[in-house]
């Protein structure tokens, strides 16, 4: 019987190389891929080279396929990626909203190229190491959430198309993650299960995305330096460093003494002004969010209750929906929210499942 073929996502980190270990071992026929996405040096990073952009963990990936003996392919689309990924990543910024990459980065490079590389070898899926899992009904594809809920990335897959769902599997979803380390341990790959993990974005090893736009936008310093404090009720505070270095929500490095806390409670990046306001100033009973994409159910139902999750590491917020307009609605809440910050991804479930996501405005 012909084995079905499957290209894994390899990264060199733990969850993509176990991910290949257990296909593997259910009998699958592998190759594996792995996604040169950025290159520190060409574009003038001196920080160390950290997660799975580095060189290192290309080569980590590549040494894990031949121990296992499989074939291995190392795509180049560093070019995508800085076109799409981090051009979306600095617009963000500059239109005073706060980025999420990794949302725009999974349906255009992540999956996008490996599913292209792996088409062209013959492959019939993809897998990843992501902790979700796939479910199927009335002919639509969904991510449901992974038996680790501390560990779930289903927040991060909402944007993917139908066709890619339905081409991928995420075999970690039903594991824990220290049940990962576990098994690795198990099959003699120590080092790989106490490899440290990185949190940063993958494009920013120093985890300092205010130094990376100065870097890459000439000049934005000077601009937009001197912007006004103001209060929520418009008086002026203080002055502050330029709008886009700041982000909703924000306590720490504000520099300046309000006598209390104080938080990033709006932007205006027409007049460079921020809000700063109390911890209370930041609860919002409605928001609007755009850009779309329907998972399990083609679209709301109106008057329904969903759970709706506005950060990764966010508590899920009941509300209801209405339909402003195409692509766009209005979310209420049923109790008031903190920190809604536009750009962030809305991800809307129905108990684990994913019924839809899209962009806070």
């Amino acid at each position: 019987m012909k084995q079905t073929k499957v290209a894994v996502a390899m990264s060199g980190g733990i969850d993509s190389s176990i991910t290949a270990l257990l296909l593997q071992e259910q009998g699958y026929d592998l190759v594996g891929i792995t996604l040169r996405v950025w290159d520190y040096l060409s574009e003038g990073c001196q920080e160390k080279e950290t997660g799975c952009c580095s060189m290192e963990a290309i080569f980590e990936a590549q040494a894990f396929a031949k121990k296992i003996g499989i074939p291995h392919y190392i795509v180049d689309v560093r070019n995508s990626f800085k076109e799409i990924v981090v051009t979306d990543f600095i617009d963000e910024y500059l239109n005073g909203h706060t980025p999420n990459p990794c949302v725009v980065c999974n349906p255009a490079i992540k999956w996008g190229e490996v599913i292209k590389k792996a088409e062209e070898l013959g492959c019939e899926f993809i897998a990843t190491g992501h902790y979700s899992q796939i479910a199927e009904s009335n002919g639509r594809y969904y991510f449901t959430k992974a038996a680790d809920t501390s560990k779930d990335q289903s927040y991060v897959l909402w944007k993917l198309p139908q066709e890619y769902i339905q081409k991928t599997l995420l075999p970690l979803g039903k594991f824990k993650k220290s049940e990962i380390k576990e098994l690795a341990l198990k099959r003699g790959f120590e080092k790989l299960a106490k490899k440290r993990e990185s949190q940063e974005i993958c494009f920013i090893p120093d985890d300092d995305y205010r130094n990376f736009l100065k870097k890459r936008v000439p000049e934005l310093e000077a601009k937009v330096d001197g912007g006004v404090f103001i209060s929520t009720s418009g008086s002026k505070l203080g002055t502050h460093k330029g709008y886009p270095f700041y982000t909703i929500g924000q306590r720490k490095g504000l520099n300046i003494a309000l006598g209390k806390p104080a938080y990033v409670v709006a932007i205006n990046k027409d007049t460079n002004q921020i809000t700063l306001g109390g911890k209370e100033d930041l609860l919002q009973s409605k928001m609007t969010v755009s850009h779309l994409n329907f998972l399990k159910y083609e679209s709301f139902e109106e008057n329904k209750e969903y759970l709706v999750k506005i950060r990764y590491n966010s508590t899920p917020s009941a509300c209801k929906i209405r339909t402003k307009e195409t692509d766009i609605i209005e979310v209420e809440f049923t109790e008031p929210v903190g920190g809604v910050t536009p750009g962030q991804s809305a991800v809307f479930y129905e108990s684990n499942d994913v019924v839809a996501g899209g962009i806070i405005q």
